[in-house]
């Protein structure tokens, strides 16, 4: 980690990010540890800057860190050498610290997944999952289910060359059993103890769900990487089927914890009074 300082220059680069709240989580973080923190958008389609780029500005500008998300994450992981092993081994990277070594990638959508599964449902596994997206986020869930225990872990994605190249990597990491299902498979998800949506259908200007009108199924938990908004179609769809829902809000707040003790140096000791400064989740 980087030493301790007393004012921090963060940002995140990525598109369709203006409704993020990740400005306010790692200010209110430095908040509870005395640490100034500005906190930059950088959105690459802007500034006429490719994101390595936008990358190497950061660095020379003396950002301590920068989150990264969608469309970026595997370009990071592929680009920047790996903080952690389970990064190269998943491919995708959320959060680049600049070291004085040179940037290193980490992945605390892995790391915050596990924490807020826990959270939620404690000890219990996720059985068998249908994960719909198997992008950046979706690769960091995905391993974090492995690692939790998924008994089966069915994979979903428009782009085949995806699904496979994650399963392989899935496979090699935890030797889960991992399938793949195709569109016309997705109106009834009976079978499945879980469901998460790790696509950006649903997000602020990105309309829909994954799971088609009038879908059926009996899941026992689901999961929505997106939380802006809150309320979306997925998470409808779920609750409807009886899931027990777990909202992206709670990805966002642990995998942001982690990534700023990645960057400051420093271990959160109030994470609740970080919680309750934030207020309302939408």
């Amino acid at each position: 980690m980087n030493a301790p300082v007393r004012t921090l220059r963060l940002g995140l680069i990525g598109g369709n990010i203006t409704a993020t709240r990740s400005p306010a989580l790692h200010v209110v973080c430095g908040l509870s540890l005395g640490v100034n923190v500005t906190y930059d958008l950088i959105i690459p389609a802007e500034r006429g800057l490719r994101f390595p780029e936008l990358l190497a500005q950061c660095a020379q500008l003396g950002f301590a860190g920068v989150n990264v998300t969608y469309p970026h994450k595997e370009e990071a992981a592929a680009l920047v050498p790996a903080g952690d092993p389970v990064v190269g081994a998943m491919g995708a990277s959320n959060t680049v610290l600049f070291t004085p070594e040179g940037p290193r990638a980490f992945n605390t959508d892995h790391s915050g997944f596990v924490a807020a599964y826990i959270a939620a449902f404690g000890t219990r596994g996720p059985g068998r999952v249908l994960v719909l997206g198997t992008g950046g986020v979706g690769r960091a869930v995905a391993f974090a289910l492995a690692d939790l225990g998924a008994t089966e872990i069915v994979l979903y994605d428009t782009e085949p060359e995806k699904i496979a190249a994650l399963s392989k990597a899935l496979r090699s990491h935890a030797g889960v059993t991992v399938s793949a299902c195709e569109s016309a498979q997705l109106s009834n998800i009976a079978g499945f103890n879980g469901v998460v949506n790790c696509t950006p259908l649903g997000m602020v200007g990105r309309p829909g769900s994954p799971l088609p009108a009038g879908v059926v199924g009996q899941p026992d938990w689901a999961f929505d990487a997106v939380y802006t908004p809150a309320d979306t179609p997925f998470r409808t769809q779920v609750l409807g089927l009886g899931a027990a829902f777990l909202g992206g809000y709670e990805l966002y707040f642990h995998q942001g914890l982690r990534a700023f003790e990645l960057f400051s140096g420093l271990r959160l000791a109030a994470p609740d009074w970080v919680r309750g400064t934030l207020g309302p989740r939408s």
